[in-house]
């Protein structure tokens, strides 16, 4: 009985143990989500941003609505890239094909970012494209820079009256490098561009801006300044070629004769705001900035630059925003996206309060599309299923987002059931949202255990006290009452003749 005892109290306490643990491990599984590790993140003021200037251009309403020394002259780094893809898709078909030559190859340095292609390789103009645009190639961006400069020397001979997107024939590179087209083709493809890159930039409005190649790599002589970049970003997004390859986190590379098999480069973006656009969602002082979507960008960085970022996003009022930050210290490159995102949540605030009215539903602030748990996903997509009074013409994927809701996708009893009078599909809806009902009331009290996980485990260790000192009452009782009806033996009487032998 004693052991029956003692067994029954181990395994009291043991349940009492697991049961406790049990309930602070409900209560921390119930405050931990996807970001395990990952802490929130306040992004800085505008005043805590450290870098050489910003400039926040509202391309809907025409001006510049946020800035710090717009105007001063930066070197861009691979923000460059950005004219280069803008003249690649005005000159280029994105289905043709350019092969890579020596002189592309050997215009790079050794610690350039690289898309990873061979002399004599096959490239299809799309790929090259996202090879400068996603990892920064400065390989890709010479190869579509030479490209480029072959397709207006051919297609718009000096001989010719007719002129490229620029205005301009082969004559005006002969002017501009003192040489024969065949001489272009043979020795300065590359420089040749250059001259195409500022013609470009002066034909858009830039007034502070001279390139000198195509990639980005330091040149004293290649500078331009953060309001010029918002205005070439703003000419590149009018191409919907440009905007689907800006927004593209990863990209996989098909073969080619040099590499053969499909995939052999899978490249991210180095743009990490794609990926984390809530981190604009609101200023460092918490109040929402409006920023309805984050479409894409391009980063820059050389040590002598330092780092930056231009990208482009919209704005619950429907404004379209070209953003640039510029001159952060190479030292403090890994503040990059932080300080990005502080100047575009207030450009996007400053956005919103000069036109506060909603026009692209929902927000980038409604919801994580990474990192994040079932409650912070996207429900749907603002650019892509608007609401049906949304005016989307003149938006990236305009064409599907004005599309008008059909009958089909709206509620429509006749066609969801057989009855005429839609009353059974009713019925279902209205038993559906009883059981509904019926769910959240038995789910009130975990919800409420989960909430006050020291109360319920204070009380569950004292139920289960009580239960074990009744258990050892009623054995304890139990044990008396054996006792009692236990009848002792009598050992019969004997006389003193009986010890006589």
């Amino acid at each position: 009985m004693k052991v029956l005892i003692k067994k029954s109290i181990a395994s009291l306490l043991t349940t009492i143990v697991l049961m406790g643990a049990f309930l602070v491990n409900q209560d921390n599984a119930s405050k931990v989500n996807a970001d395990v590790g990952q802490i929130p993140l306040d992004i800085p003021t505008l005043e805590e941003v450290n870098a050489q200037a910003y400039c926040v251009f509202d391309k809907t309403a025409g001006e510049v609505i946020l800035s710090k020394n717009p105007d001063q002259t930066i070197y861009p780094a691979s923000m460059t890239k950005i004219m280069t893809a803008l003249l690649g898709l005005d000159y280029l078909s994105t289905d043709a094909y350019l092969t890579v030559s020596q002189e592309s190859i050997d215009a790079t340095t050794f610690d350039s970012t690289l898309m990873g292609l061979s002399v004599g390789e096959s490239v299809k103009v799309s790929e090259l494209l996202y090879g400068m645009m996603l990892p920064s190639g400065n390989d890709a961006a010479n190869v579509v820079a030479e490209g480029v400069v072959e397709a207006l020397i051919n297609q718009y001979p000096s001989t010719s009256d007719e002129v490229g997107p620029d205005g301009v024939n082969a004559s005006y590179l002969e002017t501009a490098l003192g040489m024969s087209s065949q001489e272009i083709l043979e020795t300065s493809e590359l420089a040749a561009f250059a001259k195409l890159m500022t013609l470009r930039a002066t034909n858009i409005g830039c007034t502070g801006s001279n390139f000198v190649n195509a990639n980005g790599l330091h040149d004293d002589m290649h500078y331009t300044t953060a309001s010029d970049l918002t205005l070439i970003m703003s000419k590149a997004i009018e191409n919907p070629d440009f905007c689907t390859i800006i927004s593209s986190p990863t990209h996989i590379f098909a073969g080619t004769n040099i590499h053969t098999e499909d995939g052999w480069s899978i490249v991210r973006n180095t743009n990490n705001l794609l990926n984390d656009p809530w981190l604009a969602a609101t200023t460092h002082e918490g109040e929402e900035t409006h920023l309805a979507a984050l479409i894409g960008g391009k980063t820059g960085t050389t040590s002598v630059a330092g780092t930056g970022m231009t990208l482009y996003t919209v704005n619950e009022n429907g404004h379209e925003l070209l953003i640039s930050v510029c001159g952060i210290p190479y030292e403090e490159s890994g503040w990059q996206t932080r300080y990005v995102a502080s100047v575009t949540a207030y450009g996007n605030l400053q956005c919103w309060q000069n036109d506060p009215q909603s026009v692209i539903p929902g927000t980038t602030g409604d919801y994580r599309r990474f990192n994040s748990t079932l409650e912070e996903q996207p429900q749907y997509d603002p650019l892509i299923i608007p609401g049906q009074n949304t005016d989307m013409s003149g938006y990236p994927y305009s064409d599907v987002a004005t599309t008008e809701p059909t009958i089909s996708d709206e509620a429509n009893p006749e066609e969801s059931n057989p009855s005429s009078t839609g009353q059974v599909g009713k019925d279902e809806d209205e038993d559906k949202e009883d059981e509904d009902e019926k769910d959240k009331e038995q789910l009130a009290i975990v919800i409420f255990a989960k909430e006050n996980t020291v109360f319920f485990v204070a009380l569950s260790v004292l139920a289960l006290l009580i239960v074990l000192c009744l258990t050892m009452v009623i054995i304890r009782v139990i044990n008396i009452q054996k006792r009692k009806r236990r009848k002792p033996k009598m050992r019969p009487k004997r006389s003193a003749g009986d010890y006589i032998r």
